[in-house]
């Protein structure tokens, strides 16, 4: 790749006038992993606590499960709903859009702590509320193992971002009929 265009790639602007809110936005890579992997062993330690080997690992894995396929439907649906002009425009780039507009910016490659910490709040509550007690932490616990699976999406940027959505588990693209088309080498 020209170094140029790995430059213009590399510095995403500022999304925000705010110095506050920008800075907001922008987070180092390494940041959720030091805040999930603790919520993840807590969450694997209250879960575990009394409970069959067998089990923990299929609400484990039902999380892991359920990650995938809000994964490939947040991504689908969500992140790449792209409106013409507007709030929705703007919306969309503060989102999504500014990750693919710059998917090289080292410091908006994951979703800043400022939104996925009360997300992932969200979610622990929706699975307390549905599977209640510790068969939820163990729920969550794989679902948040999952969300840290997509953080590693960097091919969907550079093959065709209209496909692809299911990062972490493809087998939703072949089943949704969104499978990465491959590449034709010349010969």
């Amino acid at each position: 790749m020209d170094k140029r265009r790995s430059d213009v790639l590399k510095a995403s602007p500022r999304m925000f006038e705010s110095n506050m809110l920008d800075k907001l936005s922008r987070v180092h890579p390494v940041v959720p992993l030091v805040i999930f992997i603790p919520a993840i062993a807590v969450l694997f330690a209250l879960g575990q606590e009394g409970a069959p080997p067998l089990e923990v690992t299929a609400w484990i894995a039902g999380g892991w499960i359920f990650w995938t396929l809000t994964e490939y439907w947040l991504h689908r649906l969500v992140f790449h709903f792209e409106p013409d002009d507007g709030i929705g425009a703007r919306l969309h780039w503060i989102i999504h859009g500014v990750h693919h507009d710059h998917p090289n910016d080292p410091m908006r490659l994951v979703m800043p702590p400022s939104v996925s910490v009360p997300l992932a709040l969200g979610f622990w509550a929706l699975f307390h509320w549905a599977i209640g007690g510790q068969s939820a932490d163990l729920f969550a616990c794989g679902f948040l193992v999952g969300k840290h699976f997509y953080e590693l999406h960097m091919r969907h940027h550079f093959q065709d971002h209209t496909r692809g959505f299911g990062v972490a588990a493809p087998w939703w693209d072949v089943v949704f009929q969104t499978r990465l088309r491959r590449r034709k080498t010349r010969v």
